[in-house]
């Protein structure tokens, strides 16, 4: 998300928050289950990645700076396309029964459940003039719901990238982006930026994207994690989003307000100079809500620049301050996730931070790899003394973004 930060859509249905996250499947696994179900070879896969967002919590919407990364955690489709207006969809989850529509009949109320992801990017290609008819689709992901990781942009991008070979349409990654963007807002009705398609899309190996809100501009960052014998562990506190609280649209709501009694078009044009004066100004909750805007747009700056100079073994810190931020100043964080970050620099770990919306999903922690085992376990060991759910831990590393790989 993003810009996207919000809790991802709770009327999604793809799959159910908290599902496990099934068996990997490769590319000519995923074709062949294609094949098996619609009896003939699909004409490619295609495969797009979840995301880990580095630092930069909520500055997306604030038309502010953020640096998320590719995972290695993906979702792939394998699409054929037909010669009527009949769009056939089958995902790995579920019930795994095939979903038909009439593609000449396609609304929003056509477009339910897990499939509003891959017919809502069909029904804003369509809308923009590409051409596109009848289609079978299998979708397999393995990107964990509900976790903050972007498991819907995966989706959008694998099958925006696969529509767009398969229609000749050339749309750069860019305009891409905005596709994805649009299915959320407009069929899945979250109110996203552009974050979460960003990074799936104008990812590559061992970088992170840089990414300015304002102006769609975006840059690789080195993160060569391996060379430092580094890792990302993510820790999935299987506390799901809270979207239906409405902690994010107040949080939201509360930088509109700063924003406006500031006399500034958004908060990314408020520097750190700035909060004095600002201080005075608002009343203190929604200071706290703009300073940890302000502050969170200057550590993504600072970690962009650390990450070029002494390299990623130096931005722990910063990624320790951001969700201090979070968790005083925009107060989205829960007693999981900050049981995570404290246990994980309690044993090793550079930095840590909750990454995300907020209010549940996942913590990161950047982990020397031979403190690997001992911060797996110490998070186990204090979610059980505390009575929290099982966290499912596991280690990420910056991938390659969306593509045709068969």
């Amino acid at each position: 998300m993003t810009e996207r930060q919000q809790p991802e859509s709770p009327a999604s249905g793809f799959p159910v928050p908290g599902a496990p996250v099934p068996g990997t499947l490769g590319p000519l696994e995923v074709s062949a289950r294609f094949t098996a179900t619609f009896g003939q070879e699909p004409d490619g896969v295609w495969t797009a990645p979840g995301r880990v967002n580095l630092i930069g919590e909520h500055t997306d919407y604030n038309e502010g700076f953020v640096l998320p990364f590719a995972i290695n955690r993906t979702a792939a489709v394998a699409v054929t396309l037909r010669g009527d207006s009949t769009a056939r969809l089958l995902s790995s989850y579920g019930d795994q029964a095939v979903v038909t529509v009439d593609l000449s009949t396609l609304s929003h109320d056509t477009m339910q459940g897990w499939t509003a992801y891959p017919l809502g990017v069909v029904w804003v290609l369509r809308q923009m003039g590409v051409a596109i008819g009848g289609f079978d689709l299998f979708l397999h992901s393995t990107v964990p719901t509900g976790a903050g990781l972007s498991s819907s942009a995966a989706i959008e991008c694998a099958v925006a990238s696969a529509f767009n070979d398969l229609s000749g349409a050339g749309l750069t990654a860019n305009e891409l982006v905005l596709v994805g963007q649009r299915a959320e807002n407009e069929v899945v009705g979250a109110p996203t930026g552009i974050l979460d398609q960003s990074a799936s899309l104008l990812s590559t190996e061992g970088h992170a994207v840089f990414l300015d809100c304002r102006t769609q501009e975006s840059k690789l960052v080195p993160l060569d994690l391996a060379a430092e014998d580094l890792l990302v562990l993510v820790v999935d506190t299987k506390v799901t989003h809270a979207h239906a609280t409405g902690g994010y649209a107040a949080r939201r709501a509360s930088c509109e307000l700063g924003a406006e009694v500031l006399g500034v078009h958004a908060l990314r044009d408020v520097a750190e100079a700035d909060l004095p004066e600002a201080a005075g100004l608002l009343d203190p909750e929604t200071f706290r809500r703009v300073r940890h805007i302000v502050t969170e747009d200057q550590r993504v700056l600072d970690t962009v620049a650390v990450l070029a100079g002494a390299g990623p073994s130096a931005i722990g810190t910063l990624l320790t301050a951001s969700h201090a931020s979070m968790r005083d100043d925009f107060e989205i964080s829960c007693p999981e996730l900050d049981l995570a970050v404290d246990t994980a620099l309690a044993n090793g770990a550079l930095g840590a931070r909750m990454t995300g919306g907020g209010f549940g999903g996942s913590a990161i922690a950047l982990v020397p790899a031979a403190e690997e085992a001992k911060v797996r376990d110490g998070v186990v060991r204090a979610f059980a003394k505390a009575g929290f759910a099982a966290p499912d831990i596991f280690a990420v590393s910056p991938a390659e973004g969306a593509r045709r790989v068969l």
